[in-house]
């Protein structure tokens, strides 16, 4: 009798979407769905030796590729910890996704 393995996720998910990560830049949710946020690191900590970002900017954005980048966005805030933007992020994605803006 053959094993199945389960099949293993590309990348991190969080809260059912997935993560990708470009330097500064994270993205959260599918380029496929109407709605993405993009958070950038602004500034960061040295907390032993690893940086911990202190200044993040949080973007809900349409995936549509004909409109201009300022265009795009729906909403912005700023947060003091990736944490919070995180939190906020979750909450934007699923309440866009959902169509409750």
């Amino acid at each position: 009798m053959a094993e199945s393995k389960p099949k293993k996720a590309e990348g991190l998910i969080y809260k059912g979407h997935p993560l990708r990560r470009v330097d500064n830049l994270i993205y959260y949710g599918t380029m496929a769905d109407k709605y993405i946020i993009m958070m950038q690191v602004l500034s960061t900590k040295k907390e032993q030796d690893l940086d911990v970002a202190t200044k993040v900017s949080i973007q809900l954005q349409l995936t549509e590729p004909d409109l201009k980048s300022r265009d795009r966005v729906i909403k912005k805030s700023e947060k003091d910890s990736l944490y919070a933007a995180m939190d906020i992020a979750s909450v934007w994605l699923d309440r866009a996704l959902a169509g409750k803006l």
